[in-house]
């Protein structure tokens, strides 16, 4: 994999394809309707978003699809994994709290990651959306995307589900936990 081109292997692109094609077959449930192999033909097309399902993968998102924006006939994708990423935990809300710590600063910030990865972070509307589809975050937590009028006042957002029921919450956005990460969102 090259970071710098955002270009996979062949063999990583495989490793990529079969994996969630696998996903896409277990889960219908997410996708009622939609068909794997109109999908993968998007996917092959678009080798620089197929990089990002990678790195959604490698950091543990478990990304799949979760619906068609027939307007632009675009896949969603989504972290589908049960709590929030692995790989994208301990991180603080953006650049600016980052860089506003003084000490213990975290290794990188959501807002950051998401960009370096080519994907959105999920909104508190695509987050409850996704909440739909099952049970996600009932042990960890989510960075979303924050309103300006909470940034502009040092705050961020993010949210849980305990109790069979989605909470938002706030912090200050430099603050970072071992589980709290974030889910992101890719159109392809």
């Amino acid at each position: 994999m090259n970071k710098e081109t955002k270009m996979l292997s062949l063999e990583q692109s495989k490793e990529i394809l079969n994996t969630l094609k696998a996903r896409f077959e277990k889960n219908m449930n997410r996708h009622k309707g939609l068909e794997w192999d109109k999908v993968q033909a998007k996917l092959e097309a678009n080798t620089e978003k197929l990089w990002s399902l990678y790195e959604m993968e490698r950091t543990g998102g478990e990304p799949d699809v979760i619906g068609l924006d027939k307007q632009t006939d675009e896949y969603i994708f989504c972290d589908c994994t049960a709590e929030s990423p692995k790989g994208r935990r301990s991180v603080c809300y953006d650049r600016e709290a980052l860089e506003s710590r003084k000490q213990h600063k975290p290794q990188n910030s959501a807002m950051d990651m998401a960009a370096d990865m080519g994907i959105e972070i999920l909104t508190e509307e695509q987050y409850r959306e996704l909440q739909n589809l099952g049970s996600f975050d009932t042990k960890t937590s989510s960075w979303v995307k924050t309103p300006a009028t909470i940034r502009n006042l040092g705050g961020a957002i993010f949210c849980d589900r305990r109790y069979d029921t989605v909470f938002v919450y706030h912090n200050g956005a430099e603050s970072y936990y071992a589980a709290r990460g974030f889910r992101g969102s890719l159109r392809i």
